[in-house]
C-alpha cells in the first residue's frame, strides 16, 4: 500500500519535472528566437548602411532617374467577360453555357498630370467593351476611364480619380541624338512590374509596320532604341538622363534582338493638349493617294526626279479625292509634290510624316512638278475623318 502511494507520488513529481522542464526549454527557445530577431534587425540596419554607392556618374544618373520615375509608372489591366465554353460536339450540338469567362490583358502607362491623366498606347486600351483598372506603384487599385484614342498614332489617354499624383514630365523629342542614353520602364510580360532596361537611341524617323491582335498598323516617324521593350511594356516611358519622357514605348521587332520603337514625346504632347482642349484630336487631311519617289520608282515610271510624292491612282477609284483640300488646290494625277510648305519630300521625309505636323485649316504651299515644269499651288488642309 505504501509502495503504491510512493510510486504515484514519484510519477506525479516526474510529470511536474517534465512540464517545468518543457516550459524552461520553451522559454529558452523564445529567448534565443528574440536574440536572433535582434541580430537580424542589426544585420538589416548594417545592410541599409552598406547600400551600393554608384562608382560612375552615368550609373548614378540612371539609378536616380529610375527611382524618381517609378512612382509615376502604372500597370493597366483590361478585363472583359466572354461567353463560356460550349457543349463539345461541334456546331451541330453547340449549347451555350450560363458561365462566363474573364479575359485579362496587361500593359503599362504613366501619369502625366497630378489630377490623374495617364498616357498609354492605343492598343493597350483598344477594346471598347472592356473595363480598365490601373494599379499604382503603391499597389493601390483604381478604375480608369478612356478619354480618347488617337486614330493615327498608337496613343490613348485615361483618367483616374484622385489628386496629387506623382507625374513624369516630357522632354523635346526633336532634340534627341543617336547614341544618347535611353531608359525604358514597364510591366514586362504583364507580370514583372517596374522592369527597367537601359540602352541608347539607335535611330529616329523610322517607319515600321506593327502587327497587333487587330491587324497591322503603320507607325510613322518613330524612335528606334535598343533598350529592351518586352511584351507588357507597351505604353511605358522612354526616358533620358534628365528623367524626361522622350518617347512612349510601343513595339519591338519580333525576329531581332535589341530593336524596339517608341512614339516621340512631341506627338504625345500634342495629343494630350488637343484632348484637353477639344476632347479628341483632329488631324489634317490633304486628300491624295501617292507613292514615294526614289531612284527605283524614277526608273520604273520614267520620271525626271528621284524624290517627291507622285500622285498616283493605282487600282483605286481616284488619285485626288473629290472636294478635298488637294482637289480645291488643283492637284492632278501624275503631279509630283516636290516640297510641302518649303520642306523637301524624300524617302526619309515622306509626305504623310510632314503633313501630320500641321493642323486642320492651315494654309500651305505645294511645289509640284507637272509636265516637266515646276508650279506652286496653295492648299488649305481639311480634317481627317
Amino acid at each position: 500500500m505504501q509502495k503504491g502511494i510512493l510510486s504515484s507520488v514519484l510519477t506525479f513529481l516526474g510529470l511536474l519535472l517534465i512540464l517545468f522542464t518543457g516550459m524552461a526549454v520553451e522559454d529558452e527557445f523564445q529567448f534565443l528566437s528574440g536574440e536572433k530577431e535582434e541580430i537580424r534587425e542589426e544585420e538589416e540596419e548594417e545592410k541599409e548602411v552598406e547600400d551600393y554607392e554608384p562608382v560612375l556618374d552615368h550609373e548614378r544618373a540612371v539609378i536616380e532617374v529610375t527611382e524618381e520615375s517609378i512612382p509615376a509608372v502604372v500597370s493597366i489591366v483590361s478585363s472583359r467577360y466572354t461567353e463560356g465554353s460550349r457543349f463539345p460536339f461541334g456546331d451541330f450540338f453547340s449549347f451555350p453555357q450560363d458561365e462566363t469567362e474573364r479575359q485579362e490583358e496587361k500593359g503599362t502607362g504613366f501619369i502625366v498630370s497630378e489630377s490623374g491623366l495617364i498616357l498609354t498606347n492605343r492598343h493597350v486600351v483598344e477594346d471598347e467593351r472592356a473595363e480598365y483598372t490601373v494599379f499604382l506603384s503603391t499597389g493601390e487599385e483604381k478604375e480608369a476611364d478612356v478619354l480618347a484614342r488617337d486614330p493615327v498614332h498608337d496613343l490613348a489617354l485615361l483618367k483616374i480619380e484622385g489628386e496629387d499624383f506623382p507625374i513624369l514630365e516630357f522632354g523635346d523629342s526633336n532634340g534627341i541624338r543617336r547614341g544618347q542614353t535611353a531608359i525604358a520602364i514597364g510591366n514586362a510580360l504583364g507580370e514583372l512590374e517596374n522592369t527597367v532596361s537601359i540602352g541608347i537611341i539607335s535611330g529616329f524617323g523610322r517607319r515600321v509596320t506593327a502587327q497587333g491582335r487587330r491587324g497591322a498598323k503603320v507607325l510613322d516617324d518613330v524612335i528606334q532604341t535598343d533598350a529592351a521593350i518586352n511584351l507588357g511594356n507597351s505604353g511605358g516611358p522612354l526616358l533620358n538622363l534628365e528623367g524626361k519622357v522622350v518617347g512612349v514605348n510601343t513595339a519591338t521587332a519580333v525576329y531581332a534582338e535589341g530593336i524596339g520603337f517608341a512614339i516621340p514625346s512631341n506627338k504625345a504632347k500634342r495629343f494630350i493638349e488637343e484632348v484637353k482642349e477639344h476632347g479628341e484630336i483632329f488631324y489634317p487631311f490633304l486628300g491624295i493617294r501617292y507613292i514615294v519617289v526614289n531612284e527605283e520608282i524614277q526608273k520604273e515610271e520614267d520620271l525626271p526626279v528621284d524624290y517627291g510624292a507622285l500622285v498616283f491612282k493605282g487600282d483605286d477609284e481616284w488619285a485626288v479625292e473629290p472636294d478635298s483640300a488637294a482637289d480645291k488646290a488643283g492637284l492632278r494625277e501624275g503631279d509630283i509634290i516636290l516640297e510641302f510648305d518649303g520642306e523637301r519630300i524624300t524617302e526619309d521625309n515622306h509626305l504623310a510624316s510632314v503633313i501630320i505636323r500641321y493642323y486642320p485649316e492651315d494654309t500651305v504651299e505645294l511645289k509640284i512638278l507637272r509636265d516637266g515644269a515646276e508650279k506652286t499651288l496653295e492648299a488649305t488642309l481639311g480634317t481627317m475623318e
